[in-house]
């Protein structure tokens, strides 16, 4: 497993960017949950976030694509709004390991 930050970093309605090996992912806490998602909107295979580490809407309810607009999800990926309704985004698989954010490796 790939230790990517203290999990505590994450705060609620936070999220944080990773670049691992040219993988861009990204971990986002609400409601004392980790979800943690390939950086990529289905739609056109684009980086989601504003700017570095804002992948959430302005109320901070859902992930939001930068370029559409698209709205996902936290809890699932799932898009509810956009040019990529219905799809989802990549979930990663990850552990909390010693308080350490650790993913597998690709």
């Amino acid at each position: 497993m790939l230790p990517l930050c203290p999990a505590s970093e994450i705060t609620e309605q936070q999220s944080k960017g990773f670049e691992i090996d040219g993988r861009g992912i990204f971990a986002v806490r609400k409601n004392d949950q980790l979800y943690v998602y390939e950086n990529r909107c289905p739609h056109r295979g684009v980086p989601l976030e504003w700017m570095p580490d804002t992948f959430l809407d302005p109320e901070k309810q859902f992930i939001q694509c930068a370029t559409h607009g698209a709205l996902f999800t936290i809890d699932a990926g799932l898009c509810i709004a956009g040019p990529c309704n219905g799809t989802s985004l990549e979930p990663v698989n990850f552990k909390v390991i010693d308080g350490q954010l650790c993913i597998a490796p690709n």
